[in-house]
């Protein structure tokens, strides 16, 4: 008797596209895990825009009502809902303009068609409907996608690690960015990348989410001792955790 293979849809709401993109880069490892399934609409890779599926991979945030209206819809056909990349699981670089008021940002970015756009607070996906799993990351990180992929069809659960980025750096033995003179958000970013972009000698921007009970006065005192202006502290604390402050969960 022929196995029934799940359905899955591939799904973008306000996003760059970049976390479709890096699954697409991964398509020799990938291809074991996808024939395994039967995959219904993937914009990215396929003109098949199917509508009756099991697991709804979805990326992206909420900036409007278009967007929520079409989040609610996905929930209610998906029996799994994955959320992936750091737009749909704390609600992404998009949640800068959270720090401002919108009629503020609306004028700037579309300046004298302003009232023809409809924008609101940015959202990560949990913020509007429940999430059953989380691919965390800007751009997502491919063995973690992986392996949450592999969970859904065994039918496992899988949580995002809840210890800082700086955990997996330690065992990769690398040497602390902020030795390097660089600003490093490590200490307060969820793990699971292995350390991804500090191995390559590049800043963690925490693109992860927040831990949920991080040491914060530790990482102020980090900033202390190194000298960082509060100017840069904002910066680097509003890229990707403004949306998180305000509910979204990421995990």
């Amino acid at each position: 008797m022929e196995k029934i293979k799940p359905k899955v849809a591939f799904f973008d709401i306000s996003c760059c596209e970049g976390c479709q993109l890096q699954l697409l880069n991964i398509e020799d490892t990938l291809l074991d895990i996808l024939d395994q399934v039967e995959i219904v609409n993937f914009r990215e890779i396929a003109s098949e825009n199917g509508q009756d599926y099991d697991v709804a991979f979805l990326e992206g945030s909420v900036t409007n009502e278009h967007d929520a209206q079409r989040v609610l819809e996905i929930r209610e056909k998906a029996k799994i809902l994955v959320a992936y990349g750091a737009c749909a699981t704390i609600g992404g670089i998009n949640g800068v303009k959270n720090t401002r008021p919108l009629d503020e940002v609306r004028r700037e970015v579309y300046g004298d068609l302003a009232s023809c756009f409809e924008t609101g607070p940015n959202r990560s996906i949990d913020q509007v409907v429940p999430v059953d799993y989380y691919v965390n990351g800007c751009p997502i990180y491919p063995p973690e996608l992986l392996k949450v992929f592999t969970r859904i069809l065994r039918g496992l659960p899988y949580s995002v690690p809840d210890y800082a980025v700086c955990v997996e750096c330690k065992l990769r033995e690398n040497v602390c960015l902020y030795e390097k003179g660089q600003v490093c958000l490590g200490p307060i970013t969820r793990a699971g990348c292995n350390a991804w972009c500090p191995s390559w000698g590049n800043t963690c921007y925490g693109c992860r989410g927040i831990l949920t009970n991080p040491a914060e006065q530790g990482q102020l005192d980090v900033f202390k001792r190194y000298g960082v202006s509060d100017a840069v502290i904002f910066d680097k604390m509003t890229l990707y955790y403004k949306c998180q402050k305000e509910g979204a969960r990421g995990r």
